[in-house]
């Protein structure tokens, strides 16, 4: 049996320093309406942040000297989580459809309905047929069954970026969103 880690998890390091984690001797004071303060100590930053019920937070710490903002930091990451988390949903992923060569016609309809609703969604559907035994003896037959079911039916809700071709044990095909 192998060893666990016993050790304490670190915490991730925060992405910006707030408030008394500001250490510099001197630093350039942005306000919430974004006017320039000034250059001062992070102590009546500190200060001038608390009049406006808000956080000292640094935005700039490779500048000299480091450019520090009055804004409300809880707001900051809310928002920063949420860009990610949308940037992160529009972009297209690939979706793989599996079959087998002996794969029922009832079968290979529900599967083509589920790639062309991949397709409307607007990812790319790759399509893969995994050969075993004798059934690797005769690929054209499969090649040909893929064009047949998958290339006609779905020529109307997207386009082929790669053709049926054999790897290995695998026929795949690559169908792109119109």
């Amino acid at each position: 049996m192998g060893r666990r880690f016993r050790g304490k998890v670190r915490p991730e390091a925060p992405e910006h320093r707030v408030n008394g984690r500001i250490r510099f001797p001197q630093i350039r004071v942005i306000s919430p309406e974004g006017e320039a303060l000034g250059v001062m100590s992070p102590d009546e930053g500190r200060a001038a942040a608390r009049q406006h019920g808000l956080d000292l937070v640094e935005v700039s710490p490779h500048a000299r000297p480091p450019v520090c903002r009055i804004m409300d930091y809880g707001r900051f990451k809310y928002d920063r989580k949420k860009q990610k988390s949308a940037a992160k949903s529009n972009q297209p992923s690939m979706k793989t459809v599996q079959m087998r060569p002996k794969t029922d016609d009832h079968d290979l309809e529900t599967k083509l309905s589920r790639a062309r609703k991949f397709l409307e969604r607007g990812d790319k559907v790759k399509i893969v047929m995994r050969m075993r035994g004798r059934e690797r003896a005769y690929p054209e037959r499969w090649i040909e069954m893929m064009r047949e079911h998958f290339h006609d039916t779905l020529a109307n809700f997207g386009r082929i970026a790669s053709k049926p071709s054999q790897q290995g044990r695998v026929i795949s095909m690559v169908v792109e969103p119109a």
